[in-house]
Formats: structure tokens, C-alpha cells, sequence
């Protein structure tokens, strides 16, 4: 059996092939694709098939994907250019004969309203449309996206969104990979959603709070309007239409849009998710050098 992870240059996408390694997938089985082969080559070096792959380039997909009996599609980040280049990977998965295509999504993508979530809407109605067997993860909020922030948080002694009370089910980045590598390694797994997140949601509020208690001082929650936080993401050098989505993703956890009460990420896994509150006293530590 042979499995392709695609984006394996990319954070998500590595954490899946070192989970694989870990149940014990020979490293001769696994595929890890991605543009840039530099980053990778470890894996080479660890016995990992390595095959260039570009989403844009439908002969390196055709290539990468020779031989696979598995695929997991870790979705693009070039947003606005997704369901074009998810679009070349399903057919080149369709010309494969692969067995199944697991796609990394979002969480509740058959019902929220973000922007960020139209390309994934988009890919899954692909992945219907392609008669491949398929998978969906729907992954919630990586806790990253408010960890990596620390520095800044602390700086400022304020975390800052467009959330309002809305309660987000984060989780890291490595629980969805364990799961991602839990569905390719196991049978029956076509036509399976899983609404994935973390087992406990938590609001901004609550967040900052666990900031403040980690680092002993003050650092409080900011709820702003769209517009204004829009702006502040600009300022901080994010291009205005991704920052623009960032806070309008924000307005979907205050509506409920990333919130996930299915447990179908422990179980994956078969362990409780990783706290948020273990994540921010991780990275507190790790800032602060203590």
C-alpha cells in the first residue's frame, strides 16, 4: 500500500508523514510530496519516497501520485487559487485509481457562511462530483493561530478579534495530523465526515485569561469591529483581502461556525485533545525562556 501525502513541505502535511512512521507505515510506503524538495530531503534520508508536487502542475501530480492506493489532499494556501489547483489533484487522483482521497476541509463546511470556506465547500462538491472514494477532515481552528501570537499578545497585553463571546474549538495542529494518518491507515473509511476540533471550546476571552495567568501579567481580551480588526491585521503586513477573511472568520466563531461538539477528533486519536490551556502555558514558556 502506498500512501501520498501532499503539502508534506508544509507543517500539517509533515506532522501526517511522521505520524505514519510512527504506527509503524514502512517509510517505503509513504509518499511525501511538495514544491520544494529541500525541505523534505530528511525524509528521503529516512527511507520516505519523495516526488515533487505542484497543485498547478497536473504532469508532477500525475507523477507523484503513480502507484498510490491512498491520498490525503491537504488543502492549498493560496487561497482564492484552491479549487482550481484541489480540482487538478482530484483528477490526477481519479486517473491514479486511487482507492481513497482524504481532504483536509474546514469544520461545519456544509453549513457556515465564511468566506474561508467556499473553496472548501467548492473541493467537496469536486470530490462528490468525481466519483473518487473520499474522506472529509474537517478540521476546526489550529490552536497555532492564537499560540503563535503569544509575542505579540504579550507586548501588547491584548489578544485581539472580531469573536465576541463565540466559543472556538481549536486544536493543535499535530492532533489533526494523528488523525488525518488514523483514517489513511485504517479500512472503510469511504464516504466518512469527521467534524474535527477540540474537545473542550474555549471564547478569546477565556484564551487571554490563560495568557495572563501563564505569563503573570495582564492581558485581556479586545473585541473589535470587522473593519477595525481588518485594518489591524493590514498593518501588521497581511494582505487586506486574506486579512479581510481572518476577520470574517472571526464573525463565524461568534456565530458558531467553528465550534464542534462530534468527540470524532479524540476518538481518532484515542486521547483527550490537546488543552488550550497546555498550549499557552507551552508557548508562554517557550516566549519567556523559562
Amino acid at each position: 500500500m502506498t500512501i501520498v501525502i501532499t503539502g508534506a513541505t508544509g507543517q500539517l502535511g509533515r506532522l501526517v508523514v511522521e505520524s505514519l512512521l510512527s504506527r509503524n507505515v514502512p517509510a517505503g510506503q509513504i509518499v511525501a510530496g511538495g514544491r520544494d524538495l529541500a525541505k523534505i530531503a530528511d525524509l528521503a534520508e529516512r527511507g520516505v519516497q519523495v516526488r515533487r508536487l505542484d497543485y498547478d502542475d497536473a504532469g508532477s501530480l500525475r507523477q507523484a501520485f503513480a502507484g498510490a492506493e491512498k491520498v490525503l489532499l491537504v488543502s492549498g494556501n493560496e487561497v482564492g487559487q484552491r479549487l482550481s489547483q484541489h480540482r487538478n489533484a482530484i483528477e490526477a487522483a481519479k486517473e491514479a485509481g486511487v482507492s481513497l482521497i482524504a481532504y483536509t476541509s474546514v469544520a461545519n463546511a456544509d453549513s457556515t457562511a465564511m468566506q474561508l470556506a467556499a473553496e472548501h465547500q467548492a473541493t467537496e462538491n469536486a470530490l462528490r462530483d468525481s466519483g473518487v472514494p473520499f474522506a472529509l477532515l474537517r478540521n476546526g481552528w489550529y490552536l497555532e493561530n492564537y499560540t503563535d501570537q503569544v509575542s505579540v499578545q504579550l507586548q501588547h497585553g491584548a489578544v485581539l478579534g472580531s469573536a465576541g463571546d463565540g466559543r472556538v474549538s481549536a486544536a493543535a495542529r499535530a492532533d489533526y495530523a494523528e488523525a488525518a494518518a488514523a483514517v489513511l491507515v485504517s479500512e472503510g473509511q469511504e464516504g466518512k465526515v469527521y467534524e474535527l476540533g477540540g474537545d473542550v471550546p474555549f471564547t478569546l476571552s477565556e484564551l487571554a485569561g490563560e495568557v495572563s495567568a501563564a505569563a503573570g501579567r495582564p492581558v485581556t481580551y479586545q473585541d473589535l469591529p470587522a473593519e477595525q480588526y481588518t485594518q489591524v491585521l493590514v498593518d501588521a503586513g497581511l494582505p487586506e483581502a486574506y486579512a479581510a477573511i481572518l476577520a470574517d472568520s472571526d464573525l463565524g466563531i461568534a456565530r458558531g461556525d467553528l465550534l464542534v461538539t462530534s468527540g470524532d477528533l479524540s476518538r481518532l486519536i484515542r486521547r483527550p485533545v490537546t488543552p488550550m490551556r497546555d498550549a499557552v502555558q507551552a508557548a508562554v514558556r517557550n516566549q519567556l525562556g523559562v
